[in-house]
């Protein structure tokens, strides 16, 4: 039986909860690893990325690997399962900055491992390889770079036109304050991390999961060799839409695509995206039930798409591969 390769663009709680159907949808428990003919590899954001308290947390990585590897907060979906918070408590009593952003203790040691590593010079994606050995998450995680390319924010408060980290703006002001543009910094020197590009090349299928198109897959499609490579790749390119009714789904995405100028609709946001045929990287787009969308040189369906549990994202996935022509 020949193996089918399927590349995953993802971010956040809902990417992680995709990758999910993903493994379901080919066969495959969707948490834990067990052998079979399938070959997933996410392509994960690493915008949100960032140093905190002398650690670098990587907010979708982890998640994806908690998730897939079975020891997520399943309740809030992100941090670890019976967490404990003694040491952001403490961190409190300090005044230790920033308290907005909480780390819980079982997290904590995977940030320590992780800082560990990187000061002694491993690449961010070796490092998310040796993590993964404990988690068994049966997906290639795989950093979008290896390089810090970091999402700030520019606003406009009451102290004027400034920039932020994505967290703050997204964790502590909770996407209130007008975003006026979002920038990948460190965009220009970065690179694609080592197996990125030759999982693209090398799918039989790739998926843009329905995750924030602005700061998760927006901020993959910023590293310099990924959408070349998207509009190179033999494979289909299917996205799924991640506005239902004009609503996200999930988290805050009305307040992004509004701050790029792009109306919260699944039709706009495949038009944001574009076909391949007209200089974007779609060659098929997935709207929910019921809904009309037109995105000129690609292939829209309309198939349920709320991630209801992980049948329903299952057949979600399946809808997506048999638009890629990798059916199974």
């Amino acid at each position: 039986m020949t193996t089918v390769k399927v590349v995953v663009l993802v971010g956040g709680v809902g990417g992680a909860r995709f990758l999910l159907g993903v493994k379901a949808a080919l066969g495959l428990p969707p948490v834990g690893e067990a052998p079979g003919e399938a070959e997933i590899t996410a392509v994960v954001n690493t915008g949100d990325d960032i140093w905190l308290h002398g650690m670098r947390v990587c907010p979708d990585l982890d998640t994806c690997m908690y998730t897939l590897g079975g020891g997520i907060d399943t309740e809030r979906g992100w941090g670890r399962t019976g967490e404990t918070w003694t040491v952001s408590e403490e961190l409190a009593r300090y005044g230790a900055d920033p308290a907005w952003f909480g780390l819980g203790d079982r997290d904590l040691a995977t940030h320590l491992v992780r800082s560990r590593m990187l000061r002694a010079g491993y690449p961010l994606s070796a490092v998310t390889a040796a993590l993964c050995d404990r988690w068994r998450p049966g997906v290639r995680l795989l950093p979008a770079t290896d390089d810090r390319c970091e999402t700030h924010v520019v606003v406009d408060d009451d102290e004027g036109r400034r920039a932020m980290h994505f967290q703050e703006w997204w964790v502590r002001h909770r996407a209130a304050l007008p975003a006026q543009a979002f920038v990948p910094v460190g965009a220009d020197d970065a690179s694609a991390a080592d197996g990125v590009l030759d999982a693209i090349s090398g799918a039989d299928a790739v998926l843009l999961a329905p995750s924030n198109p602005v700061v998760s897959i927006g901020s993959i499609l910023a590293v310099p060799g990924i959408r070349p490579a998207l509009r190179d790749t033999t494979a289909r390119v299917v996205g799924l839409s991640p506005i239902i009714g004009g609503r996200a789904v999930r988290g805050m995405a009305e307040a992004c695509l509004a701050a790029i100028g792009v109306h919260s609709e699944a039709g706009a946001v495949g038009r944001h995206y574009g076909a391949r045929s007209a200089d974007g990287i779609l060659d098929g787009w997935l709207v929910h039930t019921g809904e009309a969308a037109t995105v000129p040189g690609a292939e829209v369906r309309a198939v349920p798409l709320l991630m209801s549990d992980v049948d329903a994202t299952a057949a979600m996935v399946r809808s997506a591969l048999e638009l890629a022509g990798a059916a199974v």
